[in-house]
């Protein structure tokens, strides 16, 4: 009874992750409290060398919401336009979408051209490549 309440209290009813290279992964959880108020919960993991993954949270409550946006946009835009006006910021992104659409394409071609042994190591690499967020 007690685990049942415990877990209703933590109940995720939303979660956006975001990868972030090829070592940290940013999660973004909605969670409904006890008494149905909601907050969020971001959740940065990464992985240490020796494989094992490093956490970090921020709890963040409605009536925080807009002061945090708020400052959260004031300082990326301070960063952006007085900081570093020459940085591309979209060279990340790009990266990103062409190293997962090289992951599909490898994905795509195992499953039509190859072996079931090939399959399992291919497929075991990408699951190796995903974050671990159980606990």
């Amino acid at each position: 009874m007690d685990n049942e309440r415990h877990s209703r209290k933590f109940e995720s009813v939303y979660s956006k992750k975001v990868r972030a290279g090829k070592r940290r992964t940013y999660f973004f959880d909605v969670r409904r409290t006890k008494g149905e108020d909601y907050y969020l919960t971001l959740t940065e993991s990464s992985r240490r060398m020796d494989g094992g993954y490093e956490r970090h949270k921020i709890f963040l409550y409605k009536e925080d919401f807009n002061r945090f946006i708020e400052s959260l946009e004031e300082t990326i835009n301070y960063i952006k336009t007085d900081l570093m006006p020459q940085y591309d910021y979209d060279e990340f992104a790009r990266r990103q979408e062409e190293y997962e659409a090289r992951v599909r394409e490898e994905q795509e071609d195992v499953t039509d051209n190859d072996s079931e042994e090939i399959k399992k190591v291919v497929f075991k690499r990408k699951d190796l490549d995903d974050d671990d967020m159980s606990w």
